[in-house]
């Protein structure tokens, strides 16, 4: 299983994430520099990982998408290759359009950083199968832009075709149908707010995140 992880100027959860494929791939994954126009050969997954990419000017993950390396990592999508984003990765990811929606400032304007309960909606996804459907996990939170939002016609559209991975048990950011984590229609890709990497050890104060990787093995 070979895997990378995208590194932006300001990514501050880079080596977490690195630490949480390694785990369970027993491989060091590729640490990739947004400036490099093309993505290792024969990559099974590709993590964007949390942080503040260009320091959250403009808006959210809006200049870490104009970076050399998106067109690869589109590529790669249309390929198929499994992509998960996390936090400010799901941010990048909806502003190149690999999902639908936009994340928002939070629902109460601050910053919110603390362990948050989800359920998972759907275990029928390459990210997601390791879990129980409706179970409850928790995963912790970091984020101060994490406020799902996106059309009604949208939303329907992502019920029906089962594209919600993880719902808030408690919606802290104000997001659309308490929404935590969604995928694209082919199911390949999925962003989410909460930091599985940051619970794939008991040192971290629970395993919950751990599934979510070891689904990808699959």
């Amino acid at each position: 299983m070979k895997s990378a992880v995208l590194v932006f100027p300001g990514s501050n959860c880079d080596r977490d994430m690195a630490v949480a494929l390694e785990t369970v791939t027993g491989k060091k994954p590729h640490m990739v520099w947004h400036g490099e126009n093309v993505l290792p050969e024969g990559l099974d997954i590709i993590a964007l990982p949390g942080g503040f990419s260009y320091g959250d000017y403009l808006r959210s993950g809006a200049m870490a998408s104009r970076s050399n390396i998106i067109g690869s990592l589109v590529q790669a999508s249309e390929r198929g290759v499994k992509i998960l984003g996390v936090c400010n990765g799901f941010q990048i990811l909806t502003e190149i359009g690999l999902l639908p929606g936009a994340l928002m400032r939070n629902q109460n304007i601050n910053f919110i950083c603390k362990d948050v309960d989800l359920t998972v909606a759907q275990t029928d996804s390459v990210f997601t199968s390791g879990y129980e459907k409706n179970g409850v996990i928790t995963i912790p939170v970091a984020h101060h832009d994490g406020n799902y939002f996106a059309d009604e016609q949208s939303l329907d559209r992502l019920e029906d075709n089962n594209q919600i991975a993880f719902r808030y048990t408690e919606n802290v950011n104000g997001s659309a149908r308490n929404i935590a984590g969604v995928m694209n229609e082919n199911g390949n890709v999925l962003g989410m707010m909460p930091h599985p990497e940051r619970a794939v050890d008991e040192k971290h104060g629970g395993t919950d995140g751990l599934k979510l990787f070891q689904s990808l093995l699959g």
